[in-house]
């Protein structure tokens, strides 16, 4: 069987599999961002208020309340603030750099899945149009064989066909959105610690003068 053929028996399969294909991927990511979504929700802080208290803790010199304050929470914003706190003994440096590896863990946690929802809705589509083109294959193929039929048995294959498409776009425009909305709750996060990261520094250190919070922007 010439390698021709052999395209031509697996086209002629039609569209039907790569529906269920984008079918699973479908659940696979509203499965992701219902997950994301709890993760967040969850996850939640009060930016202000916490700012706003390990300022004064740490203006009074009161480190034991501070690492207290962020104890106890699974919080990015938190994690990050108690990794630095528990640095205090060992100097500014020290504080900024332990912030720095734990923002890098944090985001990682961050993050998770959202490059499968990022790449699902930049290629679902493509999916789609692959599987309307074998549909279409399919369907000069039956006339072939068929041609009684006439054009009534292409516009039938083609319809069908054309459906691949239109679960493609379906599949992908709730990914992509999925993706923008959790990518800019990420960015938010990041930003939190990134004023946290200054809060702590600052009273640590003396207004004005963290230079090392630098550090952990760049991350």
């Amino acid at each position: 069987m010439h390698i021709t053929e052999r395209f031509l028996a697996f086209t002629l399969l039609g569209a039907e599999w790569v529906l269920w294909l984008l079918i699973g991927l479908s659940v696979i990511s509203f499965a992701i961002m219902i997950e994301r979504a709890y993760y967040f929700l969850t996850h939640g802080v009060d930016i202000d208020s916490l700012g706003a208290d390990l300022r004064r803790m740490l203006a009074k010199g009161n480190v034991a309340d501070a690492r207290s304050r962020v104890k106890g929470s699974d919080a990015a914003e938190m994690t990050v603030v108690a990794a630095g706190l528990d640095e205090v003994e060992r100097g500014v440096d020290a504080v900024a750099e332990a912030m720095v590896g734990r923002k890098a863990h944090e985001r990682m946690r961050l993050e998770r899945n959202l490059a499968f929802l990022g790449t699902l809705g930049n290629n679902a589509p493509f999916i789609g149009l692959f599987g309307t083109v074998l549909g279409i294959i399919r369907a000069f193929h039956d006339l072939s064989g068929n041609q009684a039929g006439g054009v009534a048995v292409v516009m039938a294959g083609i319809s069908e066909a054309l459906v691949a498409t239109a679960v493609g776009l379906m599949v992908a425009i709730p990914a992509v959105v999925g993706f923008n909305y959790f990518n800019r709750r990420v960015r938010q996060t990041l930003a939190n610690i990134d004023n946290l990261a200054h809060v702590v520094l600052a009273q640590l250190k003396g207004e004005g003068d963290a230079p090392s919070t630098a550090k952990l922007e760049a991350k």
